[in-house]
C-alpha cells in the first residue's frame, strides 16, 4: 500500500520522504487537498501560493 506524504513547505502531495519540488522534508500527517490544473488562472493557486500543477494538501501537521 501506498503511503501519500505532504511536503511541509509548499504542501505537495508525493510519496517520497522529500519534496522533488523543494526538497524539504514530507509529513504522513496532512488533511484534504486539493488538485490545481492552471496555477496562473486560479485564485486557489495565488492564495496557496502554488506555481506548479499538482496536488496539494490543505493542512499538514
Amino acid at each position: 500500500m501506498k503511503i501519500i506524504r505532504a511536503c511541509k513547505t509548499c504542501h505537495y502531495l508525493t510519496e517520497k520522504e522529500s519534496c522533488p519540488f523543494c526538497s524539504s522534508p514530507t509529513s504522513k500527517r496532512w488533511r484534504g487537498y486539493v488538485v490545481i490544473r492552471n496555477p496562473e488562472s486560479s485564485q486557489v493557486a495565488e492564495h496557496m501560493n502554488i506555481k506548479k500543477p499538482g496536488k496539494y494538501a490543505l493542512k499538514v501537521m
